[in-house]
């Protein structure tokens, strides 16, 4: 029976098998040297998917690599049947001589990674129905609350989520980034970006996100799925 799996569950359920768990999904990476065979590479996996691929496949394909997505649609969580076809997509890419991999510390140009998009807010319910509409979105599978986070209904967009401000704060942005990494990815990203010329705001949170700012004050998270269970 296909159950729903907890963020520590499904993380180490797919960990050395090239996944990563970012925001209720699985995620991996398959590098390809052209169009043709990444279209290949995507036709062959909905294949072992079989019934299965429209509820729980994304592909991203692309010339130099294909992203592959999972996530049981109707529940917007990772389930056991995620699990066995990540295992599945896996086995597949590498019977082709190929690797599926989260592209962290491999010198790619980033990790598997996913954007959000955070408001501020002093009525969530209130501004909630501008974005949506302007932004053409939807919500997420369960979670239809006048407050709750909403989503891409094509999936190529970020996710955007609002957090209640308790009172106005001038000359502070209201919107920021949230950029979901896989958690082995973090410390470098953070080390990247302060490099860059960026600041720690707070680690106060640490797992679950980092606070980074730049020169000027704008704010960007860091988040990891790690430290939200619990």
């Amino acid at each position: 029976m296909e159950q729903t799996l907890s963020r520590q569950e499904a993380s180490e359920a797919v960990q050395d098998h090239g996944w990563r768990f970012l925001l209720g999904t699985l995620r991996t990476s398959v590098r390809v040297s052209s169009l043709a065979q990444a279209t290949g590479l995507a036709a062959d996996t909905v294949e072992v998917c079989g019934e299965d691929a429209d509820r729980h496949l994304r592909v991203d394909v692309r010339p130099d690599r294909v992203v592959f997505t999972l996530q049981s649609s109707d529940r917007a969580a990772v389930t056991t049947r995620d699990v066995e076809l990540a295992r599945q997509i896996s086995a597949t890419a590498d019977r082709s001589g190929l690797v599926a991999e989260p592209e962290t510390g491999t010198g790619a140009p980033r990790s598997v990674q996913l954007l959000e998009i955070a408001i501020d807010a002093r009525d969530i319910a209130g501004i909630r129905p501008f974005w949506k509409a302007v932004l053409g979105y939807t919500d997420e599978a369960g979670a239809e609350g006048p407050e709750d986070p909403l989503v891409d209904p094509v999936g190529q967009g970020p996710a955007v989520w609002f957090q209640q401000m308790d009172r106005e704060r001038p000359q502070r942005n209201r919107i920021h980034f949230d950029i979901c990494v896989p958690h082995d990815e973090a410390p470098r990203r953070i080390e990247t970006a302060l490099a860059a010329g960026g600041r720690l705001v707070s680690a106060t949170r640490a797992p679950a996100f980092w606070v980074l700012a730049d020169l000027e004050g704008n704010e960007a998270c860091v988040t990891t799925w790690q430290g939200r269970d619990g």
